[in-house]
């Protein structure tokens, strides 16, 4: 089944260890500052897509980089995602601006993220 408000992948936040060097190193490749600098949170708008920078994985302790799917309605999509085998990680959130975030884990532990924009 195709769902046409389905976006895709338009975010993919990184851990880091260092977010003044990871900064230098993403600007760097992007060619542009960061749109979002803050101690907590780097983000870069580059081409339509947003990419994050996470101090030490953040509260979601992330290991590795996750791609955030954009999805119109994060309920539903936690719903079918649950019932097709994958566990919820971090349950549908506000993180401001009327953004909700979630993440499950599919049957391998790859981390998958949603985000609902209002």
């Amino acid at each position: 089944m195709s769902d046409s408000s389905f976006q895709g992948i338009k975010t993919v936040l990184h851990p880091v260890s260092d977010l003044a060097k990871a900064k230098a190193v993403y600007a760097a490749l992007l060619g542009e500052a960061p749109q979002t600098d803050s101690p907590y949170y780097v983000g870069f708008e580059v081409g339509g897509q947003h990419i994050g920078l996470v101090p030490n994985g953040g509260p979601q302790d992330m290991t590795s980089p996750v791609a955030y799917w954009h999805v119109p309605d994060i309920e539903a999509k936690l719903a079918e995602l649950t019932a097709a085998g994958a566990t919820v990680k971090e349950a549908a959130h506000d993180v401001g601006g009327g953004r909700l975030v979630a993440s499950v884990t599919d049957l391998d532990g790859n981390v998958l993220g949603l985000i609902q924009d209002h």
